[in-house]
């Protein structure tokens, strides 16, 4: 079976000081695979190097059988892949329509981007609600809505989420979870997450791999590392 995204043995650094020391995963259709960690292990790294933020130093990333290790963004949103950005990154000065809109630029099927359109505004109704309001005087939760609600509309076949959870309150992080599973669900939209917040990480996602310090240490189910001992210790407090 082919994956939809294979990255083999990734190797990304700031200067001489290596964040990712040959990292190996892969995520296969209509999954949501996590990568979960503590700060500073190379999650949001392995992100960028991924959706080309990042040149990787070695290694190499695949997306649908073609090579495209340091590809540059853009041309990687043509592909069909879009990330959200670690706090959101919405344009604060401009409406949540607006926003939306951003978000299909790249495309000229009208009539297309119109129905996906109503399809976004069908998963979040709340920005329906607000789609005259300027972004930036939406609640933290409302923000995070947005961003995601930006990168459906490119049509993503690999949707990135880097910290989905950041700075928003225990109840506004379960609607979102619950968001990004239904996302998943309804439109078989394969889903790459990187996620400081274990449990919710876990219970969202089919598989999950544990970096620290830049490696990989531990993959399997989620539902399997959710009972792993060393893994509840560390990551759960249980």
């Amino acid at each position: 079976m082919s994956h939809v995204l294979e990255v083999t043995d990734l190797v990304v650094s700031y200067g001489v000081v290596p964040a990712v020391r040959g990292v190996s995963f892969h995520v296969d259709e209509g999954e949501i695979v996590a990568l979960i960690g503590p700060n500073g292990a190379g999650k949001t790294t392995t992100l960028h190097a991924v959706s080309g933020i990042k040149r990787p130093k070695t290694g190499s990333i695949f997306f649908n059988g073609k090579d495209i290790t340091g590809k540059e963004p853009h041309k990687l949103v043509k592909d069909h892949i879009s990330q959200v950005p670690e706090g959101r990154g919405i344009f604060p000065n401009l409406t949540v329509e607006e926003n939306i809109s951003l978000g299909s630029y790249l495309r000229r099927d009208t009539e297309q981007i119109r129905q996906d359109r109503k399809w976004v505004y069908g998963i979040f109704p709340r920005l329906e609600e607000r789609k005259n309001q300027i972004g930036g005087t939406l609640s933290g939760g409302e923000q995070q809505m947005l961003a995601i609600a930006r990168a459906l509309m490119a049509r993503p076949t690999l949707l990135l989420l880097d910290e989905p959870s950041m700075g928003l309150a225990p109840v506004i992080v379960e609607d979102i979870f619950s968001l990004v599973k239904k996302i998943n669900k309804e439109n078989n939209t394969t889903i790459l997450l990187v996620e400081q917040n274990a449990q919710m990480a876990l219970g969202a996602s089919h598989r999950a791999y544990v970096i620290e310090v830049g490696e990989i240490v531990k993959s399997g189910l989620s539902k399997d590392l959710k009972k792993d001992s060393g893994i509840r210790k560390s990551y759960l407090g249980m």
